[in-house]
């Protein structure tokens, strides 16, 4: 929320480049460095515009074409949406195509993109650090009081070739759900048929029913409460039943925690915890009161039941001690369906990005 008062300096964006199985061809350059991250370099971005990225999202190439990127810029006077285009033959270096704006981005959070020119885009606070005089204190109490004042948005865009940007690059705004406390992550199914959201402030994550015709969600198709208070989430391919998608949530085990460790108070230290929100089988759909036994400290422990149509399972835990080897303040959960890997970024964590591999010592 500080960077909504002061956001210097300029952030940037990182490329990590994995390293492939033999029998997966690269879609990237083949010329990067795997198991690294690489700084990303921005061309055409405006001379003195602020730049300090939140969400992000990519519609990915097809047949050699340049991918979409989406960034959520808390820029010095108004949050605004940075549209950039990036070559798969040069992908530590992306092109500014417009800077996006609408009155009602008032704390955009979270992307999720439903084609290359339209996306869902959470707002997590209806009153910001913005404010004059009181900016540094109702936010605070929006967020303590669990107040429903965000919502989440559809926005469809006008062809970047005929449209500049600030509010002309809009074709359509429209509210897609009102009334959410804290709306956070945000995430499309594969499927485009369902969409899910993550309250913070509630520690629950809804799953809706979409109409991809008019983008409307139509149903609660079930809500799902997490012991920590959820941040990023993202659909991923089940690597154990083919087919199948799970949710991936990440979040924050103790805010008072986190908030010391943003306050940099001595000692402080924020721990992690990253689930996934597994589907049942139709003919295992029942509700169970053990569930997610192999975790250090299982959800189970703090939350009694499961549901009749998913289950929750831990896959990463920390208590967040650098000094012992701990990773703090996970915000955000990743896993390659095809190598197993988890990718877990710390808000605050000094080494950034932490890369659990299968089998592996470390």
């Amino acid at each position: 929320m500080g960077p909504l008062r002061n956001p210097n300096p300029h952030g940037a964006l990182w490329l990590y480049v994995p390293s492939l199985p033999q029998k997966k061809s690269r879609v990237l350059s083949s010329n990067l460095e795997t198991n690294k991250a690489h700084r990303i370099t921005m061309k055409n971005y405006p001379p003195n515009h602020d730049f300090h990225p939140l969400g992000v999202q990519i519609w990915p190439s097809h047949a050699g074409n340049s991918s979409n990127l989406y960034v959520v810029n808390h820029a010095r006077e108004r949050t605004v949406i940075e549209q950039f285009l990036m070559d798969p033959s040069h992908p530590t270096e992306i092109v500014h195509v417009r800077t996006i704006s609408h009155p009602y981005f008032l704390s955009p959070n979270a992307l999720a993109l439903t084609s290359p020119d339209s996306f869902y885009v959470s707002n997590d606070h209806l009153m910001t650090r913005r404010w004059p005089v009181v900016g540094h204190v109702l936010p605070l109490l929006e967020s303590l009081l669990a107040l429903p004042l965000g919502y989440v948005s559809h926005v469809t865009l006008n062809p970047s070739a005929t449209h500049g940007g600030s509010v002309d690059a809009i074709a359509k705004h429209a509210f897609v759900k009102l009334f959410v406390p804290f709306p956070n992550g945000v995430a499309v199914s594969a499927s485009g048929t369902e969409v899910v959201i993550v309250s913070t402030t509630s520690n629950q994550i809804s799953f809706y029913e979409r109409d991809p015709a008019t983008n409307e969600l139509t149903r609660l198709k079930h809500a799902v409460t997490v012991p920590f208070s959820p941040d990023n989430i993202h659909y991923s391919h089940s690597i154990t039943n083919k087919g199948q998608e799970e949710v991936i949530v990440a979040g924050h085990p103790n805010f008072p925690d986190l908030s010391a460790v943003a306050a940099n108070k001595t000692g402080a230290s924020a721990g992690s915890w990253v689930a996934a929100i597994v589907p049942k089988d139709e003919t295992d759909a029942k509700s169970e009161t053990k569930f997610d036994q192999d975790a250090p400290v299982s959800i189970n422990s703090k939350v009694p039941r499961d549901g009749d149509n998913w289950t929750l399972k831990t896959l990463f835990q920390s208590a967040g001690v650098e000094e012992k080897g701990g990773f703090g303040g996970s915000t955000t959960g990743l896993r390659d369906p095809d190598s197993g890997a988890i990718y877990v970024s710390g808000l605050y964590a000094r080494g950034g990005l932490l890369v659990c591999k299968p089998a592996s010592k470390k």
